[in-house]
C-alpha cells in the first residue's frame, strides 16, 4: 500500500457519525431554465436511448441536458445486481439492441459532443459482460463525430478478455467506480461485487495500454471513516489511477441505502485539494460531483 503523507487535524474530515437528518441547504438546486433540455430529451427518445441520468436520478440532470450533453447508458436499462445505493431498474433482461452502438453515435454527433462518456447497466448474464458491445460503441463514436470517448465500465466479474476487448477500441478514458471503502463494499455493492477487482481492473488497463486515462470515484456518507478513506485512496494510486471524483452519496428512496452523513461543501474543497496533494492528476470533489460530472474538463485541464 502507498504510504500517505502526514495529514494535520485541521485537514481532517469532520465526524463520520453525525447522523444525517434533513436535506441542508447546498443540497438544493435551481432548475436551468430554458429549451435546450428539452431538445436533449426529446433526441434521446426519438433515437430509444437510454442516459444514466435519467435511471439513476442524477441530480444533475437538468443542467447536463440543458448544456445538450448526457451520459450514455447501453447494454439495456435493467441491471443483474441489486446494489443499495442505485435506482437502475433490477431483475429480467431483454436481448442486446444490435444497432444501439450506431444510435449512441448519432446522439453524440447531433449534440455536437466533443467528449462522449459510454456506461451501462451491469449485465452479469452476458458472457463477456457486455465487453463487446461498449467496444462497437467506442469505435461507431469515434467514426461518427471524432469525439473523445471516456467509458466507465462494470467489473465484468473478472472475465478473461473482457477489459482487453473494451481497450481494443482505444476510449481515451477507462473509468471504474470503487463507490466506497472496502469494509462498505458488500453492503453497498451488493455480494457479487469485490474490491480487489475493482483494483485489478483499473491496474490492467494501465498494464496493457499506459497511456490510457484511467478514472475512479467514491462516494462520500455512507458511513466510513476518514482513515478508510486515505486507505482507499492510496490504493488507488498505487495501480495507477489518474482521475478521481468524490461526492455525495444521496438517497433515491425510502428503500435505498440510508445517507450516514452530508459532508459540507467546504469539506468537499479541502478533500479535493488533499487528493491531489496524494498525487491524482485531476480531481473533482463536491456535493454533486458524479462519475462523469464535467468530465471533458479533467481531460482538457491535464493536456
Amino acid at each position: 500500500m502507498q504510504t500517505l503523507p502526514i495529514i494535520s487535524p485541521e485537514e481532517t474530515l469532520s465526524d463520520p457519525l453525525v447522523p444525517a437528518r434533513r436535506l441542508p441547504r447546498w443540497l438544493k438546486r435551481n432548475i436551468p431554465k430554458g429549451n435546450a433540455n428539452h431538445f436533449t430529451e426529446r433526441l434521446l427518445d426519438e433515437l430509444g436511448l437510454e442516459t444514466v441520468c435519467d435511471n439513476a436520478r442524477c441530480p444533475n440532470r437538468m443542467e447536463c441536458y440543458s448544456q445538450k450533453t448526457a451520459t450514455f447508458m447501453i447494454l439495456g436499462n435493467v441491471c443483474t445486481r441489486p446494489c443499495g445505493f442505485c435506482s437502475v431498474a433490477k431483475g429480467k433482461t431483454l436481448p442486446l439492441e444490435g444497432d444501439e452502438p450506431e444510435r449512441v453515435a448519432e446522439a453524440a454527433h447531433r449534440l455536437g459532443l466533443k467528449h462522449v462518456v459510454i456506461t451501462s447497466v451491469t449485465r452479469d448474464d452476458l458472457p463477456d459482460g457486455g465487453a463487446e458491445h461498449f467496444y462497437r460503441s467506442v469505435l461507431a463514436v469515434r467514426e461518427r463525430c471524432g469525439a473523445v470517448v471516456e467509458v466507465l465500465t462494470p467489473d465484468f466479474l473478472g472475465k478473461p478478455g473482457a477489459v482487453e476487448r473494451v481497450l481494443a477500441a482505444r476510449p481515451e478514458v477507462f473509468n471504474h467506480n470503487t463507490e466506497t471503502v472496502p469494509r462498505l463494499y458488500r453492503q453497498v455493492r451488493g455480494r457479487k461485487s469485490d474490491y480487489r477487482w475493482t483494483l485489478e481492473l483499473l491496474r490492467r488497463v494501465k498494464e496493457i495500454d499506459p497511456a490510457i486515462r484511467t478514472k475512479s470515484g467514491l462516494m462520500l456518507g455512507l458511513g466510513e471513516t476518514r482513515e478508510e478513506l486515505w486507505e482507499t485512496l492510496a490504493d488507488l494510486l498505487e495501480v495507477g489511477c489518474d482521475y478521481l471524483t468524490l461526492g455525495q452519496y444521496l438517497q433515491p428512496s425510502p428503500e435505498h441505502l440510508a445517507v450516514a452523513r452530508y459532508v459540507p461543501p467546504e469539506e468537499f474543497d479541502e478533500l479535493g485539494r488533499l487528493a491531489r496533494r496524494l498525487g491524482f492528476l485531476q480531481v473533482a470533489s463536491g456535493p454533486f460531483v458524479r462519475s462523469s460530472y464535467h468530465a471533458r474538463d479533467m481531460v482538457e485541464q491535464s493536456a
